[in-house]
């Protein structure tokens, strides 16, 4: 979730700091993490576990972020937390790893860490220094070179690194290199029950950073509703203060300085620019909804796929290919039961319906969709039922199905799915009992 990818910048951990706003708020923010009430919501996630806080040791894009500290000065924030994941989450019991050993990542975290560093960004050179608990360790290398760590004074109440030396050198800095370990030699530490000021000036701390072709990021709506009655406000805003925004509701792009008020459908594109470097150009569909056409669901949709609340499906957002942007609205193992009404009598041509299949998210067509329609609410007729083949399907893919109502004065149409249940056999949901999604969007109703 947003606690753990927050964090999952090791390429570019100083602009990070630079974009939430320098050193101070990025360690009220690390400071948060591991502070936090350890509740989570929403369904149960199997990897969220080695809890401190909020950051869970037991997944593995968590594992960088105790030694963050020391790329904000404050190398002894990272020798305490290292130390307590080092004692915490690991023990010598069958449970004794927390999390999933992906490729022997928890052990080789805890083998890099009780040697005393750690590779925060793989593949830049430098291993981060935290807090060792060996006495003393020696790395055999390939090249017949021996890497041998040192800390003889060490114990379980001196967690706090008072000196480090590298080669008999003064090591001042926060971090070594790859270099430095397969040229063979000894890193020696001086540990302490005291908080020392060892690695906290600027010219010692670790960075990592990207200078070149730099990225700029697309604006995002801050404000706003994608589908309105009346009209909307929409205000954008930039991750990046220097970026200029620039949108378009029709032909050319303008400058913008303020919200910008939306009275009808409107397909509004927005973009950012930085220095003559443009990010991409987002576009973004919105709808007037219409006041007069009402909705009641009779089952539940799954609150994670909601696709903005209980009008989603006559909204006029059309949902694409990609379940993840928020159009589809989602049930779990649920029928559909809708209820449209049109507030009063139309001549009504057809009705129409979107449904997503994305097997390797778990999400399948309904075994079948019928449409009921009626002019009092009271009695319905079934206008026809389209039964849907489950075929074992590799890509994403949407049909519409649509049902004739022959220019039928009604009020009212029913749609109702009908949910699979288990997944097919033959998909690996099956081995674990694995329960299906319906997706569905529009219910489009055409009439005169």
């Amino acid at each position: 979730n947003s606690w753990h990818y927050t964090y999952f910048v090791p390429h570019d951990i100083s602009g990070h700091i630079s974009i939430v706003g320098g050193k101070k708020k990025y360690e009220n923010m690390l400071d948060n993490l591991f502070s936090a009430s350890t509740a989570t919501s929403g369904r149960n996630q199997s990897d969220i576990t080695g809890l401190i806080g909020q950051y869970a040791h037991g997944n593995e894009p968590s594992h960088h972020m105790a030694y963050l500290y020391n790329f904000i000065n404050k190398p002894y924030k990272t020798q305490e937390k290292i130390r307590q994941i080092l004692d915490e989450q690991y023990s010598n019991k069958p449970n004794g790893i927390s999390g999933n050993e992906d490729c022997g990542q928890m052990s080789a975290w805890y083998v890099f860490s009780a040697l005393g560093f750690y590779p925060v960004t793989p593949g830049s050179g430098d291993y981060v220094i935290g807090s060792p608990i060996v006495k003393s360790a020696a790395i055999n290398l390939e090249n017949g070179n021996t890497f041998t760590i040192s800390a003889p004074n060490n114990n379980s109440q001196k967690k706090y690194i008072k000196g480090a030396k590298l080669n008999n050198g003064q090591l001042l800095k926060t971090f070594i290199t790859h270099e430095d370990i397969v040229n063979g030699g000894k890193l020696d530490f001086n540990m302490s029950e005291e908080i020392s000021d060892w690695g906290t000036q600027d010219s010692n701390i670790p960075s990592t950073e990207i200078n070149e072709f730099l990225i700029t990021t697309p604006p995002y709506i801050a404000s706003g509703e994608l589908a309105f009655f009346n009209e909307t406000n929409i205000e954008l805003k930039s991750i990046q203060p220097e970026a200029k925004i620039y949108y378009s509701t029709g032909t050319g792009f303008y400058e913008y300085t303020k919200a910008i008020t939306i009275y009808d459908d409107t397909i509004l594109k927005t973009y950012a620019e930085i220095n003559g470097v443009n990010s991409a150009t987002i576009e973004t569909t919105l709808r007037k909804k219409n006041p007069n056409i009402k909705i009641k669901l009779n089952t539940e949709y799954y609150y994670q796929y909601s696709a903005g609340g209980d009008d989603a499906l006559v909204d006029g957002i059309i949902g694409g290919e990609d379940f993840r942007t928020g159009a589809w609205q989602g049930y779990l193992d649920q029928d559909v039961d809708a209820l449209v009404n049109l507030s009063n009598s139309k001549l009504v041509k057809n009705i129409t319906v979107n449904f997503l299949s994305d097997q390797g998210a778990w999400i399948f067509f309904p075994n079948s969709v019928e449409c009921y329609i009626s002019a009092d609410g009271k009695n319905f007729k079934r206008i026809g039922v389209h039964n849907f083949e489950i075929q074992d399907k590799k890509n994403p893919e949407i049909k519409t199905i649509t049902f004739s109502s022959n220019n039928e004065s009604i009020q009212y149409v029913k749609i109702i799915a009908n949910k699979i249940g288990p997944v097919p056999e033959w998909h690996i949901g099956s081995q674990y009992d694995g329960k299906g999604w319906i997706f569905v969007d529009e219910i489009q109703i055409n009439y005169e």
